[in-house]
């Protein structure tokens, strides 16, 4: 729920089991939640939790890039940040922190100066796994290895600065040659992101959490649990709404919500003791978990407009990979890339693959990260050199034929593998896909049977059959699909499971 305890590092027998011998790791991708942060938004000011927060030092060293007079060159401002709030009759004042602060105050939401400490240090067990250990990654970056790594963030400025933290602690200054070129992050613009279930982009999306949401308030909100919780901490509740309810104001969230940034951060900014009682922490992460992520235990459509797109995104990515096909815009094919996303993208992946469920896990913590990982046997032939290829080209007719027909994929790599011809279906032979959700490896239910995963080991997924879940619950045009079926109801006939998760009896 809130700060991280990582794991110790792998010990040599535990990489023997993990990394075996007759699999060669090709390609790391790593959705990685941002570090601790301030509440979204200031509450609870009458039990005493102060509503600015000076955790923020970055504030004090901020430098933006300026067009200078005199020749027109760039040139760089180093400034620092102060806020601004309202007074007595709307007088301007510097807001201060619990102590008379005027500097490091930080903006509602912002990664904080623990949340950068984190995302450092996940950062810097990135580079001791895939550098140290395990010898995949350089140790050190120039520019002919520098596309090895590619970087993603969504809009949202902690992920973006979590994602600067980890490749830094991955390849920090001295571990990257003089006069190498800054690393490129790609974001998009918020109405196309997709590394986060968007509701504010899908408006079918957001009919659906809606409903959901809904659905739990009513089962929930007059519950023993709440109930536990109102009596502990429902006296702080504001007096237009006086009672704590998954969808009071501040919702059951918005208490989740600053109970786990008060547990991050120092005495200061701190609640009363009631809001850290173990029953009511755990009653609220229920409650809570199952109001944002059950639709990916119940509907094919949730899946596919929440997270859908992303996981296409994952999958896609090893499949040109396995072919040579660099990431759009990049020279060479990636080894480890690292997406600054959020809690919600981390459950919502895990869950639409059907590897978290509401009434068993619990929300993810600060910088919870999970890594897919793309083996090959070490007999499996290595993916072509993309050096001199043009691809798609007119001699693979089969190739050309899907990339250049308008309502195909904009890459072949994302047509279901129930489209390729078996020629193309053989290249993946060979191919492994494992998860590892906070360094703990994940069994996808879909990768149980027999044939579906490495023998001996379901932890890896036959790069096939990882493709074949993926395409389940990857729309085809998410864009046209969240502007489908408005208006009808969110909830299918009868339950629809994720991947290889066997349906309940209705």
């Amino acid at each position: 729920m809130t700060t991280l305890t990582p794991r110790p590092p792998y010990s040599d027998q535990e990489l023997a089991q993990l990394y075996p011998k007759n699999l060669e790791l090709q390609q790391v991708q790593i959705l990685l939640r941002h570090g601790e942060r301030t509440p979204v938004g200031p509450r609870f000011k009458n039990a005493g939790l102060h509503g600015t927060w000076p955790y923020c030092k970055a504030a004090n060293e901020l430098k933006a890039t300026i067009l200078a007079a005199a020749n027109g060159s760039w040139d760089h401002l180093a400034w620092k940040r102060r806020l601004e709030t309202l007074g007595t009759g709307d007088a301007p004042k510097l807001a201060t922190g619990p102590h008379g602060e005027i500097d490091a105050i930080c903006q509602p939401g912002e990664l904080t100066d623990r949340g950068r400490e984190t995302t450092l240090e996940l950062g810097q067990r990135i580079r001791k796994l895939y550098v140290n250990q395990l010898g995949f990654l350089p140790p050190a970056l120039d520019e002919s290895s520098r596309t090895n790594v590619s970087l993603r963030a969504t809009p949202i400025q902690r992920a973006l600065e979590s994602v600067q933290q980890a490749f830094t602690g991955l390849y920090p200054a001295t571990s990257r040659s003089p006069g190498l070129q800054p690393p490129s992050i790609v974001q998009r613009a918020m109405q196309d992101e997709t590394l986060f279930p968007n509701e504010g982009g899908c408006k079918r999306f957001a009919e659906l959490s809606h409903a959901f949401a809904d659905r739990t308030a009513k089962l929930w909100n007059d519950s023993i649990e709440m109930k536990y919780i109102n009596k502990k901490i429902g006296k702080w509740m504001p007096k237009e709404s006086p009672v704590i309810q998954v969808d009071s104001h501040p919702r059951l969230s918005g208490v989740m919500d600053t109970v786990n940034a008060t547990l991050a951060h120092g005495p200061a900014t701190k609640l009363p003791n009631e809001f850290y009682d173990d029953k009511v922490r755990q009653n609220i992460d229920r409650i809570t978990t199952e109001e944002w992520f059950i639709g990916y235990q119940e509907s094919n459509e949730y899946r596919k407009l929440g997270i859908g797109s992303l996981v296409g995104d994952l999958s896609q990515r090893m499949v040109e990979h396995v072919n040579g096909i660099p990431t759009q815009g990049e020279k060479e094919p990636f080894k480890i890339k690292l997406s600054g996303c959020h809690d919600t993208t981390i459950a919502s992946t895990l869950a639409a693959l059907g590897a978290f469920e509401v009434d068993k896990d619990k929300w993810p913590n600060f910088t919870s990260s999970i890594a897919f990982e793309l083996f090959k046997t070490k007999d499996t032939p290595s993916p072509p050199s993309p050096s001199g290829a043009v691809w798609p080209s007119k001699e693979k007719s089969w190739w050309y034929s899907i990339f250049s027909s308008p309502k195909s994929p904009a890459s072949p790599a994302r047509e279901p593998i129930v489209s390729m011809p078996e020629s193309d279906k053989q290249k993946l032979e060979g191919h492994y896909v494992r998860i590892r959700y906070n360094d703990r490896p994940v069994t996808l239910p879909f990768c149980k049977p027999q044939g579906k995963h490495l023998e001996g080991d379901e932890t890896f997924c036959s790069l096939a059959a990882f493709k074949e879940a993926a395409d389940m619950i990857t729309p085809k045009d998410w864009k046209a699909e969240c502007k489908s079926n408005l208006g009808t109801s969110a909830f299918p006939a009868t339950i629809e499971p994720p991947p290889g998760v066997v349906a309940p009896k209705q």
